[in-house]
């Protein structure tokens, strides 16, 4: 029997890693991984079988459909209608400077070993510090006639440092991840970033702890872009939405937020999320989740964005799994408001810098974050350090509780969890002021 649909993804990764522990190589490893993943859908049922030879497709392709046809009978379901999609136009992929094939190992080493020595200052009881490349060719056909291919090449550096006195211990991260060659380095002073990952370390040991309590806080553009990413654009996956589990559902078309917040998810964008065409061989591309506070789109795949009526950009695998909708590029739009005009604004609170993870429930919309630091504002400046701060609430609370946003967006490079599965993306943010907002802490 054949199959209503089918697809097939070639993947072929080759990866490189250097992880120094103390300036001490931990370890170096080189990866190449090959292979295909299948699909195939019958009625209301998808099969899919990977196989690590690329020359066995076909083979791959009838246990997918026997998978697909087995389960059909098992389990009828409702018949699967997918968006129709164009050929994607391959173009204006990232350009390369700087191969970084053509570096040799050792010097790479040494580059690492630097990046390590600027962090080690007296205080820091520990540097942990790597260096990631990889190059990623994906090659995508389907039974409708779409195929295409790219090459994409990402690579990245980690520096964490641990200060440590009287038994305390603090921590600070930081890293710079692209689609780029080598020329990241040239871009961005590695061992600077290094040291001033040290500095704030150090300086959070004589960090004092806040009291909690309702208050208006500035959040800085990370915090505001992993908030975003992590409160925003998973309630707005649309396989979410459709298993019942996001506060965003039955809301399109809905005020949720302030009329300063506009939120997009932009596959097209030279980012560390960025891809020509996803999983599925639908076109990158950009799509406006929140416009002036109203929720206007999900996030789909080929399948949602039938149900719905949207644009699928977003289904996305790590490596051989079956592609989920997951984020890309996501971001808060600019808007107009200075850092200065916001601290004058707030006159008494408190500004949140940097992330340290937390947890959000897209289903009920209650989330907690930590951020890596903060300061109190006092009469518009900026006085103590604070560590231990957490941010906690509703998401639409919180949205509609903006009172200014920035015109300072920055972006940054991440890791994103879905499914078992990880896959790189972005997300960022201008300054965003918001008022009555719970902030925790461990001081009395």
């Amino acid at each position: 029997m054949k199959p209503d649909f089918y697809d097939i993804r070639t993947v072929e990764v080759t990866a490189s890693s250097i992880i120094l522990d103390n300036q001490e190589i931990k370890e170096t490893a080189n990866n190449f991984i090959t292979g295909a993943s299948i699909r195939a859908l019958i009625n209301g049922s998808w099969g899919i079988a990977t196989t690590e030879n690329p020359e066995h497709t076909g083979k791959a392709l009838s246990t997918a459909t026997e998978i697909a046809l087995s389960t059909n009978r098992k389990t009828p379901r409702e018949k699967v209608e997918l968006a129709i999609v164009n050929q994607p136009k391959i173009k204006n992929l990232p350009a390369v400077k700087e191969d970084f094939k053509d570096i040799d190992l050792e010097e790479k080493l040494k580059l690492v070993k630097e990046i390590a020595k600027a962090a080690q200052k007296p205080g820091i009881t520990s540097v942990s510090t790597s260096y990631m490349e990889s190059e990623v060719t994906i090659e995508y056909i389907n039974s409708e006639g779409i195929k295409a291919s790219y090459t994409l090449p990402r690579i990245g550096f980690t520096v964490a440092a641990v200060a440590k006195q009287n038994g305390n211990y603090q921590i600070a991260r930081d890293n710079r991840f692209a689609i780029s060659g080598f020329e990241l380095f040239a871009k961005h002073d590695a061992c600077e970033i290094a040291s001033k990952t040290a500095d704030i370390a150090i300086d959070l040991i004589h960090a004092k702890s806040v009291k909690g309590g309702v208050m208006p806080v500035i959040l800085d553009t990370e915090l505001a872009g992993v908030f975003i990413h992590e409160a925003v654009g998973h309630a707005a996956e649309a396989d979410h939405v459709l298993e019942g589990n996001s506060v965003l559902e039955n809301r399109l078309h809905t005020q949720i937020a302030s009329p300063l917040v506009t939120v997009c998810d932009d596959s097209s964008m030279h980012e560390y999320g960025y891809y020509p065409f996803d999983d599925e061989g639908s076109q990158s591309g950009k799509t406006v989740l929140i416009e002036n506070g109203v929720l206007k789109n999900y996030l789909h795949n080929r399948e949602s964005a039938s149900k719905f009526g949207g644009t699928p950009h977003n289904a996305r695998a790590q490596g051989y799994s079956m592609p989920v909708i997951r984020m890309s590029n996501t971001y808060v739009e600019n808007g107009s408001t200075t850092f200065e005009e916001m601290k004058d604004e707030i006159k008494n609170g408190i500004y949140l810098i940097g992330s340290r993870g937390g947890q959000v429930n897209p289903g009920d919309g209650i989330f907690q974050f930590s951020a890596e630091r903060g300061y109190m504002i006092e009469n518009g400046e900026l006085t103590t350090l604070l560590k231990d701060v957490s941010l906690s609430g509703s998401i639409l609370e919180i949205l509609k509780n903006v009172t200014a946003v920035g015109c300072d967006l920055k972006m940054r490079s991440g890791q994103c969890g879905k499914a078992g599965q990880l896959v790189p993306v972005s997300d960022g943010s201008p300054h965003v002021l918001v008022r009555n907002t719970l902030v925790g802490g461990t001081g009395c």
